[in-house]
């Protein structure tokens, strides 16, 4: 049995990570991997090792590490102003409003920073839509949810989690909600016979949940099934989208356009914490001034360090980078399940994959394969006990992916069944 010993530890590291566990909460359990440099596709330890990075940090850094323009934008705007607050006007905040809705195609943008922010805007949007516009009495509006689902982790977003991990003794919880299977449009169907239902939340692609990719059509079938009871479709694109999927938006794959869209982590090319909800004018103007808020959302050093991290999206064909190395990585991915027994499904889209190990949940298997991973130079993390995401930096290249690939298959024939 391979055990933790395969991922030598130095002592100066062991320093770092001591230091950590004496001064700061245990609410993380990182790979003991202490890293100090990135740059692009890769991340450097305090030791000089060079990593591929398969994480992105949850898919923050889908430009890469250090993106040149997106650094550029935030040490020059940096110099000038950082932030005033919503207080007054700033001269960036506009630019960026435009410059995002028109990108994304709605009519008006409201900026946060964190993605669990964004989540907890839309709900307060959808609600307050629900009121104003739909007509719902007071105090009975609700939002269905799909389970499994990940949208952070706030007293209200647990509330609708059935991770225990994220609900246990963190009660009483925020009432407003109904859970039903994802991928699920049966369920979602008779859910919305319920006329009090104001909106419909969902991942297009469940990735903390172990990159779980519904049925080509549940998500124009949703879309549907909203528009017909009068329900808003709310995307919660924090991490699939931003080019991740092979297409700006996981949604894009089925021509879906949502009412209210979710964005964060590569908002910033992870810069900076930026997150951002979209919609047209019916719904996000039913906000007024003192309703919502944030000191820090909308300051202008996060606005150009957006713009720069969208316009690299868009200049380098990350999406379409993603789309067709996505593909090649399944593909040699699913040849190493035929080959070896331990893998025992394979799944995702443009470069958010994720492979299924055929061991239980409890066992270590995984944790111990991303250790062996990152001692052969390659950093993943698993989810759920026994489902390792693989998610690069999207300025991956080819010949990158495919040494990246012999990594995996090597590492895998370590504890090949």
């Amino acid at each position: 049995m391979i055990t933790e010993e395969l991922l030598e530890i130095s002592a100066t590291a062991q320093r770092v990570i001591d230091k950590e566990d004496k001064h700061g909460a245990h609410n993380y359990h990182p790979l003991p991997v202490v890293l100090a440099r990135g740059e692009g596709v890769f991340v450097w330890d305090i030791e000089g090792k060079r990593y591929y990075d398969f994480l992105s940090a949850y898919s923050a850094v889908n430009q890469g590490h250090c993106h040149p323009k997106i650094i550029q934008a935030l040490t020059s705007q940096a110099q000038k102003l950082t932030l005033t607050s919503r207080a007054f006007y700033n001269d960036v905040l506009g630019e960026f409003e435009e410059y995002a809705t028109k990108y994304f195609g709605f009519d008006k943008l409201l900026p946060m920073n964190t993605g669990a922010e964004g989540v907890e805007t839309a709900i307060k949007l959808c609600r307050k839509w629900a009121y104003e516009k739909k007509g719902l009495s007071a105090e009975s509006a609700k939002i269905i949810v799909c389970e499994g689902n990940f949208h952070g982790r706030t007293t209200t977003i647990v509330s609708f989690s059935n991770d225990p991990d994220a609900r246990n003794n963190f009660g009483p919880f925020t009432p407003g909600f109904q859970s039903i299977p994802y991928n699920d449009i049966d369920a979602l169907r008779e859910a919305l016979k319920d006329p009090n239902v104001a909106g419909f939340l969902v991942e297009p692609i469940q990735g903390e949940a172990g990159v779980f990719v519904p049925d080509e059509g549940y998500l124009a079938a949703a879309r549907a099934l909203c528009t017909e009871h009068n329900v808003l479709f709310i995307a919660d694109e924090v991490q699939t989208g931003i080019a991740r999927t092979g297409k700006l938006l996981a949604v894009d794959h089925e021509n879906v356009r949502p009412d209210i869209l979710i964005l964060g982590k590569a908002l910033s090319g992870g810069v900076v914490p930026v997150s951002a909800v979209l919609a047209d004018d019916e719904i996000m103007l039913c906000i007024k001034p003192g309703e919502h808020g944030s000191t820090f959302g909308g300051n202008p050093l996060s606005c150009k360090v957006a713009m720069a991290a969208l316009e690299v999206v868009a200049n380098e064909k990350l999406a379409e980078n993603a789309e067709r190395l996505g593909k090649i990585f399944r593909e040699e991915l699913r040849k190493m399940t035929r080959e070896n027994r331990l893998v025992k499904l394979v799944r995702g889209k443009g470069l958010l994959n994720a492979i299924v190990i055929n061991d239980s949940p409890e066992s270590k298997t995984a944790w111990n394969i991303c250790l062996k991973l990152a001692s052969n130079g390659l950093l993943a993390k698993p989810t759920h006990g026994n489902i390792i995401r693989f998610a690069p930096p999207l300025v991956m290249t080819e010949e990158q992916l495919r040494e990246c690939i012999s990594i995996i298959a090597d590492t895998l024939n370590t504890f090949a069944k």
